[in-house]
Formats: C-alpha cells, structure tokens, sequence
C-alpha cells in the first residue's frame, strides 16, 4: 500500500509540473464535501480536495484524513494527542467508492480559481506531498481534513480572497456547541466528549475557525469571495450532489440516555442509602461507585496534565472528579478509618456546584445525578453529624 502510494505520489507531482507549463485548457478544482458517518471519527462529516485534468484524464482526490489503525500504540497515540494523520491521494472513483459503501452523501463544489491560483495550489500541493510535509500531528479544532484545505486556498488567491464582515460574539458559537450539533443524536458520545473537553472546548470560534467541521466548511467557503478586476465573484460554485443518499436522521431515545440512566441509578442509590444496614452490603456498593469515580478521577488526571490535546486540559469536571476519590476508594479497600478523605471529596462536589453557573465550561446534565450520588455516599461515609444516615449507618458497620 504504501509503495502504491509513493507511485501515486511521484505521478502526480510530475502531472502538476506539466499541468503549471500549460495555459489551456485549464484544470479544475473542486471542494467534496461528505456526510456524516456511524463511526466516532466519522460523525462530523469529512473534507477533500478534487483535481480533474479531462484532457489528461486525471481525476484525483487529496485527503488529509488518513490514518491508520495497525499504528503501533494507536490507542494510546491517540489518548496522548501524538497520533500522525497523513495525506492520501487517489482516483476519485476510489474514494466515492468508500462513501457508497457507507451510505454517506457527497457534494462538490467547483472552485472559481484562474490559471495563477491554480498554479500556486499545485505549488502548494506538491510542498504538502513532500515526505516531511505529507504527514502532520491532526488537531481537531485547528489542524484537521478541513482547515488544510482553507488554509491552501487562503494561501493559493492571497489577498483576493475576501472574507465577509465578522460576527458579534453573542452570535458566535463554541467549539463544543458546534460539535455538539453532530454529538446529540449518539447522547452516550456527546456524554464522553463533555467529560473529557475543557474548558478550551467553551471558547467562541470565529467564522475562520468555525471551518473545522467539513459542513462549516462547505458553507464558509460558499461566502467568501474573490476579487477580479474590480469585480467579486463567489470563491465557490453552487453545490451538486454526487452521491445522494438519504440519510435517515436518528432519533433519540428517553429511555436509553445518558441522563435518565443515571437518574435511575440515583433513585435506586438514594432508596439502597435509606434501607440497607449491613457493613458488607454498603461496603460493596461503595467499593462499586468509588473505583467508577477513581476510574473518571483519572482520566481527568491523564488529560488535564499529561496529554497533547490542548482541548482536553483545563478540565473543571477535575473539581468534582478529584485525586482524593481515589485515597477514599484505598481506604474502602483496606479498611481504613479515613472519613477527612470523604469529607473534602463531598465538599468539593458541593462547591463545583454551587459555582457552576459561573464556570467557564460546559457541564452536561448527565453528571449531576452522579456528582449528587457522590455527594451522598461522601457525606456518609464522612461522618457528618448533621447527616441523619450518619450514626445508624456509622453504628451499623
């Protein structure tokens, strides 16, 4: 594979060189936008540069969405924010191929580009298939399928390129709302990705950095316009459907989310809290909760201070989700009389939400009923006196 890729390479960098020589006819390009996918990196839908040469009978696709899953250590690459995405490049017909077969839509848009600016993004293209350019360390927000072809565009028409007047910031939208949009049909997805975005995920993105998400994309670039001879014209073409496939939209189900799951669990914890009394029972259920808490506790410790992922640090959800959880769950597990542990673990949940409508990031509502069940275990378990499970409980174990 990768020696066919090499091939595919060196062919099309010698294509560009004789494609710059000629003045006509003129090869065209497109932007391809593709629907959004069942898989968790294909949910937001992807981005891809087309170049057709008819006369020369070249229709290739430039992705930068290539990664591979035999990559040693994948998972944990990935987790680390070290994960390389690459470029790939191949026929058309290939990769149409690929969205067929998974039942994804695809437009393409043709570029409104003169013989100068294609000349430069053949330029440009041939400097990204260099070796130390064709791969590239993926950043979700900022470096990704879709902000590699904005970015060449910007650079291929330069200052002709013009961007409409920008938005107030009450009218923009954070990064997490925008992929949120894409999040709300998979709740137990958009529940994962809530807990582990910081607060970097709450900033407001521009109209520029809204063009992260392949439709943001789509749409932004149909906005911008050109500057010709006096004269704007549209940087884009009007849309045409290659693949038209219609995807059924997901509904959501009540039952199965992610809040009325936890408010369940609340209910059972609250009615187990008021009528059991046996020390092995509550032993149990608290040894259960607090290594699901330790678990979440360290995730947020990974991601908070030893990850790449700038989106994923400066995690508040670490207030609620503390370190101490885990000295709580060592004292349930070798029976040590440690109720100061407990204490601040309870306080520090009542604290996170007593401030949170002041907290510069998103809480999903789904993690209140486990910061509540938190809360109750903790302040037993504490030895509060104003807590009336308190004593009978204390008494009892």
């Amino acid at each position: 594979m990768r020696k066919r890729l090499k091939y595919l390479f060196l062919l099309l960098i010698l294509f560009s060189r004789v494609l710059i020589s000629q003045e006509t006819p003129q090869p065209e390009v497109y932007l391809i936008t593709c629907g959004p996918g069942t898989e968790i990196y294909s949910v937001y839908g992807h981005s891809a540069l087309r170049i057709v040469v008819p006369e020369k009978k070249i229709d290739t696709v430039y992705n930068w969405g290539v990664f591979d899953f035999a990559t040693p250590n994948f998972a944990w690459k990935f987790a680390k924010g070290r994960l390389i995405y690459s470029l790939g490049v191949y026929s058309f017909e290939a990769f149409l191929k690929d969205y067929f077969l998974e039942q994804r839509w695809v437009i393409s848009q043709k570029f409104n580009l003169e013989t100068p600016d294609i000349e430069r993004l053949f330029l440009l293209l041939e400097e990204n298939l260099k070796p130390e350019n064709i791969t590239y360390s993926y950043d979700f927000y900022y470096d990704n399928c879709s902000t590699r072809i904005r970015d060449l565009m910007e650079k291929a028409v330069g200052e002709d390129l013009l961007y409409p007047p920008e938005k107030t910031k009450k009218e923009l939208q954070t990064f997490r709302y925008l992929t949120g949009e894409y999040e709300k049909v998979y709740p137990w997805l958009k529940l994962g990705i809530d807990l582990l975005i910081g607060s970097p995920g709450d900033k407001k993105a521009s109209f520029r950095e809204m063009m992260f998400l392949p439709a943001h994309l789509k749409n932004g670039l149909s906005e911008l316009l050109i500057r010709r001879n006096s004269k704007m014209i549209p940087l884009l073409q009007d849309p045409e459907i290659v693949l038209d496939i219609d995807q059924q939209p997901l509904k959501e189900k009540l039952f199965t989310s992610p809040l009325f799951v936890f408010s369940l669990l609340l209910i059972i914890i609250i009615i187990l809290t008021a009528s059991v009394r046996r020390k092995t029972v509550n032993n149990i259920i608290d040894i259960f909760l607090f290594s699901v808490f330790s678990i979440l506790a360290l995730l947020m410790i990974f991601f908070n201070f030893f990850t790449d992922h700038h989106q994923l640090r400066w995690n508040l959800n670490i207030i609620w989700l503390n370190p101490f959880i885990i000295l709580c769950l060592t004292s349930l597990v070798f029976k040590k009389d440690w109720p100061g542990w407990f204490g601040i673990v309870f306080y520090l949940a009542v604290l996170f939400l007593l401030f949170l409508a002041v907290l510069p990031q998103h809480i999903n509502n789904a993690f209140f009923p486990l910061i509540i069940i938190l809360m109750i275990r903790s302040s037993i378990r504490a030895g509060f006196s104003w807590n009336p499970l308190t004593l009978p409980y204390l008494t009892q174990l």
